[in-house]
């Protein structure tokens, strides 16, 4: 086990649309739905969202393209216009002439999301928070941090960092998206295993019903047991109750010593062994446990001109430690390693924690997504948890599966909480392969009682298949609450739940 010592290129892996320049075909002309009995825009409404707004954060007309196409470029909306509300206020005012007027919505943050939740199905109008991306307020004596909705999640990181605490919560488009996305998604990402789902982590937000009512369901404080927990409705609930303006969030102290290290093994059950050693032998500093698989690894360093430390092996972990005490963590780490390595379950490996060369590391798993969208034109992407014994078993299953109609089918993602990132990439999307993807992959999962989304949520791609996952008491129950707060259904339509 040698100190990690190579340079990658400085190139910072970015969110970026499909190397493909096409722009894709529109949802509803790609996927059979009717659009819902929702009014449809007129002079009046545009002269009255201007009324509201400054003219300048009313976009009409080629100024919406972008907000009409997600990041996957899977779906397009035709929403002619984006509002770009400033305050809570704003947002209110938007949500009560809507709703007076049966006009959809669609609330929309960075648009890094996965699964179409984030851009129109129709016509529907966009409310942007790009705008409302202030940081409030840090304490650092209790570490709640407050916040608009639409703060970059890097942006906001930077911030805490200075009061040393750290955002519970890294994911690879952190450059983009926004800590109210993440927080209506309840994301999941990098460092799960350590910090919990933003169940958790949100103490308090402040959201905007159907029907532009202000919730005001901040806290300060971690310990807020009074009545019904409100604000775990809008948690997850990707926009389709009401849209998240603010929230109040618990960022922990960062660590001081932090170590990497990057391990070659030679087959999954050498992963699932060498993830239950680190759990014992790491114990409290372990704080991230990827699993990679080789082919995501080569489209990762293909695609941004990276090389990998170690040589090729069919599959490669990524474990991080976070502790207060460098001598202590290492020593667990250097005892874990050589464990590892005596019981033959790790072949290679590098460990490092010089901050520029752990970022290097990282760099090869964060930017894996963006490398299978841009290696071949189109990517079908599932986001799924699976039992542990049968984590990796889903990806040959699929290859299978699909045959010649894919380019490639591999798997990466997060082991030490059980979600794995299942990718199956082709030239273009065709209804042929995605009839033999779907409910495929969704009826393997739901035999392992698994579930169909891990942290990407819903969106618009997974409504019929809720099924797999949830009883249709609890889909029932689920519609009562949605036709209880958003009475005409103009909120997010036609994402989260089956119609």
């Amino acid at each position: 086990m040698s100190l990690y010592c190579r340079n990658f290129s400085n190139l910072i892996a970015k969110r970026c649309f499909a190397s493909s320049s096409k722009i894709p075909d529109l949802t509803k002309d790609r996927y059979p739905i009717q659009r819902g009995q929702y009014a449809e825009l007129s002079d009046k409404d545009y002269a009255q969202f201007e009324s509201i707004l400054d003219k300048n954060r009313v976009l009409t007309g080629s100024d919406t393209q972008g907000h009409n196409i997600d990041w996957l470029r899977s779906v397009r909306g035709y929403s002619n216009v984006v509002l770009k509300p400033k305050t809570t206020e704003e947002v209110s005012e938007i949500l009560k002439y809507c709703n007076s007027r049966k006009l959809a919505v669609c609330p929309q943050g960075g648009n890094t999301g996965l699964v179409g939740g984030s851009v129109p199905v129709f016509d529907e109008v966009v409310i942007s928070l790009n705008s409302m991306n202030k940081i409030e307020y840090i304490d650092e004596y209790s570490g709640i941090v407050t916040c608009q909705a639409g703060a970059i999640l890097e942006n906001l990181e930077s911030k805490v960092q200075e009061k040393g605490l750290c955002v519970p919560l890294d994911l690879g488009a952190k450059g983009s998206c926004h800590i109210g996305g993440n927080v209506s998604t309840n994301a999941g990402g990098l460092r799960l295993i350590r910090y919990g789902n933003l169940h958790g982590s949100v103490t308090g937000v402040e959201a905007v019903t159907a029907t532009g009512q202000i919730m005001n369901l901040m806290s300060n404080f971690k310990k807020d047991n009074t009545g019904y927990h409100l604000k775990h409705l809008f948690i997850g609930s990707e926009g389709s109750l009401g849209i998240i303006t603010r929230l109040s969030i618990q960022c922990p102290t960062a660590s001081k010593a932090v170590n990497v290290s990057f391990l070659g093994l030679n087959s999954y059950d050498d992963v699932m062994n060498t993830f239950l050693m680190a759990k014992k032998e790491l114990g409290e500093i372990l704080s991230s446990v990827e699993m990679i698989d080789e082919v995501s690894l080569n489209c990762s360093n293909k695609v941004f001109n990276g090389q990998s430390p170690i040589d090729v092996f069919p599959f490669y972990m990524l474990i991080e430690t976070s502790g207060s005490n460098q001598a202590h963590d290492e020593e667990k780490l250097n005892e874990f390693l050589r464990k590892a390595m005596e019981s033959s379950l790790v072949i290679d490996g590098v460990t490092t924690n010089e901050p520029g060369k752990m970022r290097n590391i990282w760099l090869m798993r964060e930017r894996i997504a963006d490398s299978l969208i841009n290696i071949e034109g189109y990517c079908f992407k599932y986001d799924i948890s699976l039992p542990l014994t049968h984590f990796y078993e889903i990806v040959p299953a699929t290859k299978e599966r699909v045959g010649d109609l894919a380019s490639f089918v591999c798997g990466y993602g997060h082991i030490g909480d059980s979600n794995l990132h299942l990718n199956v990439a082709c030239k273009n999307f065709n209804q042929e392969i995605y009839k033999a993807i779907e409910p495929f992959v969704f009826e393997y999962t739901s035999k392992l009682k698994g579930s169909i989304s891990a942290e990407h949520g819903i969106g618009f791609h997974k409504t019929k298949y809720l099924k797999y996952s949830k009883t249709p008491e609890a889909i029932a129950f689920m519609k009562q609450i949605k036709e209880l707060m958003d009475p005409n259904g103009i909120l997010n339509p036609y994402k989260v739940l089956p119609l």
